[in-house]
């Protein structure tokens, strides 16, 4: 057997959390393999809303097993915040469910601190992180200083005060005043918590169930254009999106790696800093983000909002390997009489249809104008109630891209989603 990889494609916010549940059913092991709680995957099903933050979004479908890699970085507040949550809207047998890798590292509440400090110093340089403290729980995990989940069952207590005394001799360097203590105790209590799931070594857990043929799908966090290697650095996340990172962040050989699954939304988001060429800062940048309700569901954030570039779109296909395409969010576009794709950047008066080092600030986008199809898809549930309009913007997207368009989302619910060549989706597995 392979292990299935689905990520996004663009900045993030591509609705991969909703897609992951609809594809559950065709797996047995749901594995988280990178981000941390600056994630926020919603889903609908059932006439209510889920977010979740550090756990796979696999763990709604029963009788599947979910993991959170070693490629994560864990905060045990917001994670017993969040399972609390799972467990009071229903999900009462969790830790039936759930694993975590014992070679995850923890977000220390003193990450948090020093992710405001660097953020403070940068002024108008500053990257626009969600201040969960992921970025320093990075940086200690590869200056080889970081705790993992394996130590709360060692002398926890000395490597935890280690590590605290070394963040608190930073922030004294920047004089930056702070709060520990509540945010301790509480953090303490996750601890815990933390110690009543199942911990395991990930790496022989995943290959353990690769050899006995098991279906393994592999869940990404942010988009594919916030790698810290391959996207738009230094506005990036602080770890590896892309497909490789699944190999790294779960202990697998790439061998192992079949289908990848790539999420994009029909247009293009971003939150926080960074280039973003293919941005609208008009109404109709506006009109996006109302009809989208381009929030963050973590922060609350207001999501810049444009039209969906191929430029980034292909490069992403390109470092990804992606095999399958997954539309999200086309009910968005619904009303627009014309619907404008990004097909190539002028810089310097050069056009360019690849993604180049650096995202000037005179680039230009370059754009091709696609009729609208004017008409509701919320209530569509097949393939042929598609309006022409929308299969020629399907058509066109799949000739650009060189891969096909396998799922379509038209609402945020579970049951808002077409599956367009099904036996693309069950000939993966």
């Amino acid at each position: 057997m392979s292990v299935d990889v689905l990520l996004g494609l663009q900045w993030g916010d591509e609705g991969k959390g909703k897609i992951v549940d609809v594809l559950t059913p065709w797996y047995d092991l749901i594995a988280r393999f990178q981000g941390g709680t600056n994630a926020g995957h919603t889903l609908e099903f059932g006439g209510k809303k889920y977010v979740l933050r550090s756990i796979p979004s696999g763990v709604f479908q029963g009788g599947k097993k979910n993991l959170i890699g070693n490629g994560v970085v864990l905060d045990p507040l917001l994670f017993k915040e969040e399972a609390e949550a799972l467990i009071a809207g229903g999900l009462s047998d969790i830790r039936k469910r759930l694993l975590i890798s014992r070679k995850a590292h923890l977000i220390l509440p003193t990450h948090r601190f020093l992710d405001a400090a660097y953020e403070s110093v940068k002024g108008d340089s500053k990257i626009g992180t969600t201040g969960k403290g992921i970025g320093p729980a990075y940086t200690d995990k590869v200056s080889r200083n970081g705790v993992r989940v394996g130590d709360i069952l060692q002398d926890f207590n000395t490597v935890y005060r280690q590590a605290k005394e070394r963040h608190e001799a930073i922030l004294r360097s920047f004089d930056y005043s702070y709060e520990l203590r509540e945010l301790e105790e509480r953090w303490l209590e996750g601890v815990a918590y933390l110690k009543t799931f199942s911990l395991v070594d990930s790496e022989y857990f995943i290959n353990m169930n690769l050899t006995e043929g098991r279906r393994i799908l592999a869940e990404g966090a942010q988009g594919t254009m916030l790698d810290v290697d391959f996207g738009s650095y230094p506005f990036v996340t602080s770890s590896s999106t892309i497909c490789a990172g699944s190999c790294i962040g779960l202990g697998i050989a790439p061998k192992h790696i079949g289908e990848v699954f790539g999420v994009f939304k029909a247009y293009c988001t971003r939150v926080g800093s960074g280039p973003f060429p293919s941005e609208l800062t008009d109404e109709t940048g506006d009109r996006l983000c109302e009809l989208g309700h381009e929030y963050g569901s973590v922060t609350g954030r207001r999501r810049r909002c444009g039209w969906i570039d191929l430029v980034a779109l292909r490069y992403a296909i390109m470092v990804n390997g992606v095999t399958r395409l997954i539309m999200m969010k086309s009910d968005v576009l619904d009303t627009f009489e014309t619907i404008k794709v990004c097909v190539a950047y002028t810089i310097d008066g050069r056009r360019m249809d690849t993604f180049p080092y650096m995202l000037p600030a005179d680039l230009r986008a370059e754009y091709v104008d696609l009729p609208g199809w004017q008409s509701d898809m919320t209530a569509i549930n097949q393939k042929s109630q598609f309006p022409q309009a929308f299969s020629h913007y399907i058509a066109f997207l799949e000739e650009q891209l060189g891969v096909p368009i396998t799922i379509v989302s038209v609402g945020p619910d579970r049951e808002q989603t077409i599956i367009c060549k099904p036996e693309l989706i069950i000939q993966s597995n």
